[in-house]
């Protein structure tokens, strides 16, 4: 049975989260990666309207499709518009 004890480091990483909460912050691995998260939403844009050509018959599928599309990018927008503003 795995042991529950946290370890505490020595180390001198400085991270934004405390290495006793999140035991992998001693590794850098707390951050978020804003450049992969914006690739993934632009991957995942073009698969929703990839999947507009298909064999359906009918438009609502469409709309579903083009409004997920929409709402995803305009959340990208909104975050690189927000990222460049200087806090």
């Amino acid at each position: 049975m795995a042991a529950t004890d946290v370890e505490l480091t020595t180390d001198k990483v400085i991270t934004k989260v405390d290495p006793a909460e999140v035991p992998s912050a001693a590794w850098g691995w707390s951050g978020e990666s804003h450049k992969t998260f914006r690739v993934a939403a632009v991957v995942v844009i073009v698969i929703l309207l990839g999947m507009l050509i298909g064999n359906h018959s009918g438009k609502v599928e469409d709309l579903y499709l083009i409004g997920f599309a929409a709402a995803l990018a305009g959340t990208l927008i909104y975050d690189v518009i927000y990222r460049r503003k200087p806090r």
